[in-house]
């Protein structure tokens, strides 16, 4: 089934839980998105400013609209500890009609 408003799922790193938490439950109350999962201990290794680096951290995956990524992306920039956050759209190409219908009236 190709939905009629083309779904998302974001995905957004955080130090930790609690960060992860608050940024969820404020895009969740904004219904910027319909569903928020964290995956804690992931452990990421990156080039930042000249070095690798590496930390733990926890993973979310965010599932939205394509309407909703703008202001999607502005909250969670604008209130992510990070200076230069992890912020990555992905098309869900397929899924469960009423899944795919529960993310488009989550966020209506």
């Amino acid at each position: 089934m190709i939905p009629t408003e083309p779904s998302r799922v974001v995905l957004v790193t955080a130090p930790d839980a609690e960060t992860a938490r608050r940024l969820g439950l404020q895009v969740l109350e904004a219904r910027l998105v319909a569903c928020v999962n964290l995956v804690p201990g992931i452990e990421s290794h990156y080039w930042w400013q000249g070095r690798l680096e590496s930390a733990q951290e926890v993973l979310m995956v965010m599932k939205t609209t394509v309407d909703r990524i703008p202001t999607l992306q502005e909250a969670v920039l604008a209130s992510h500890p990070y200076d230069t956050a992890a912020f990555v759209v992905l098309p869900i190409e397929s899924g469960s009609q009423r899944y795919l219908e529960w993310i488009r009236a989550s966020v209506a």
